[in-house]
């Protein structure tokens, strides 16, 4: 399973980047908003450190709107992935972008039917929401489980990324159901290498190392 780094933020990429495992990113609106820099710049510095795919997220809620900005988006870096929202408007831009070469990951999946369409459609990832159907009472991971089924049994060539993560035990989850793609903040990138254990096994190690040092 692929690993990717939700955010825009550089500092927290080139930090993920140098460990060698980082896979990818993806970005949205929101967590761009944060960073106070332009929107192409982000993009294009985030390209310069990935070598993997980088979503960048058109806002536009029309298809025309879609296909300007995601062509203007893609011509940044060939790593760039466009983010189409899961609307009708966002379906047709997506066939659309195929026919151009331009590959979409489509956002905000919320059910089974959406993923089969965004499919259907030519999407080349689609990201199902899992944090916010747990939010209301939902179990996110069924709905994993649920298109991870449905595109093996047409083998559909679009990933899964499972998106809206907020802890560990959701990254692994994703990885035991199947999922192609966990993007995830990076306070949860930095959760996954720690175990309690882990940490008091090591020190026990160095203290004993010690005492062989004294002797």
């Amino acid at each position: 399973m692929k690993l990717f780094l939700d955010t825009a933020n550089f500092n927290e990429i080139r930090e993920a980047a140098n460990t060698g495992i980082l896979d990818g990113v993806t970005t949205n609106p929101s967590l761009v908003a944060k960073e106070n820099r332009p929107f192409k710049d982000i993009i294009k510095d985030i390209c310069a450190i990935v070598k993997g795919d980088v979503s960048a997220e058109v806002t536009a809620t029309d298809t025309e709107g879609m296909l300007r900005e995601g062509r203007e988006l893609a011509k940044i870096a060939d790593n760039v992935i466009v983010k189409v929202p899961l609307i009708k408007d966002g379906l047709v831009a997506v066939q659309r972008f195929k026919s151009e070469g331009i590959r979409c990951n489509v956002t905000l999946c919320f059910s089974p039917t959406q993923a089969l369409l965004a499919a259907k459609a030519g999407a080349y990832i689609v990201s199902p929401f899992i944090g916010r159907l747990d939010d209301i009472s939902q179990v996110g991971m069924d709905l994993i489980q649920q298109i991870v089924t449905i595109y093996r049994n047409y083998d559909f060539s679009t990933q899964v990324l499972v998106a809206s993560i907020r802890n560990p035990v959701h990254v692994a989850d994703s990885a035991m159901l199947g999922a192609d793609i966990a993007t995830m903040p990076y306070g949860v990138w930095t959760q996954l290498i720690k175990h309690p254990l882990t940490d008091i096994g090591l020190a026990r190690f160095l203290d004993d190392w010690k005492k062989v040092q004294v002797k």
